[in-house]
């Protein structure tokens, strides 16, 4: 069966432009015009991937994100007419895998919609398991673990953490991670990176004067090798 995305959206052009596009590619697609309609479908469809817009009536993407996050990994896509930055990092913040600036290209909607969908489905090719310390990764079963807990990412920390752990000690360019996180043909947005790690050190680092995960200014990011 193909995936089912679902696209919380109050514009109707908007809405029905990327739902054909979609369903001309094959998927199945969901719509929601408003915010509490958009989270019931979310919860009663368990979709596979949400176009989620940033304003929206009744409860705004924002928050839709923030509750869709306390439950679930499903990859969230925003979709925003708010060109500032800080708009798109609050969204990447909250849990957000990727945002698209409206006005959009179908061609570039669907080719992310695969992207982070593939990201999901294990294009994740070396499944040995990684340890850093009390931080175990399994790749295979896209799930990470401090001191015997389950450690809740996105699809898209998850992803970074991966390409950071398999590497560790050694600098990743912000470049790097953005190839990993949405291929190199896809390019991305610096800040995301930022955002992600930021994500990440909230989740796992216990101590901020002991990193996990160490900056590299004007470079970079790498996991720090434990002592």
């Amino acid at each position: 069966m193909s995936d089912l995305i679902l696209i919380i959206e109050d514009e109707p052009k908007i809405a029905k432009l990327a739902r054909d596009y979609l369903e001309r590619y094959g998927y199945r697609v969901l719509t929601a015009a408003d915010g509490p309609t958009g989270l019931a479908a979310a919860r009663r469809e368990s979709p596979d991937l949400v176009l989620l817009d940033l304003l929206l009536p009744g409860i705004d993407g924002r928050e839709v994100c923030r509750r869709l996050r306390a439950d679930s990994a499903v990859p969230i896509i925003m979709l925003t007419a708010l060109a500032e930055e800080s708009d798109q990092i609050v969204g990447l913040e909250l849990g957000a895998d990727d945002y698209i600036t409206k006005p959009f290209s179908p061609g570039v909607l669907v080719a992310r919609v695969r992207a982070a969908l593939r990201r999901v489905q294990g294009d994740v090719h070396d499944t040995a398991t990684l340890r850093s310390g009390d931080l175990v990764i399994d790749p295979a079963a896209h799930s990470a673990t401090l001191a015997g807990r389950p450690v809740h990412l996105t699809p898209n920390e998850f992803k970074l953490l991966v390409a950071l752990a398999r590497r560790p000690g050694q600098t990743l360019t912000r470049e790097q991670l953005l190839d990993e996180l949405h291929g190199a043909a896809l390019g991305g947005v610096d800040r995301s990176v930022d955002s992600h790690v930021k994500n990440l050190r909230r989740k796992l680092e216990r101590d901020p004067d002991r990193p996990l995960i160490e900056t590299v200014y004007g470079v970079g990011y790498r996991l720090v090798e434990p002592e």
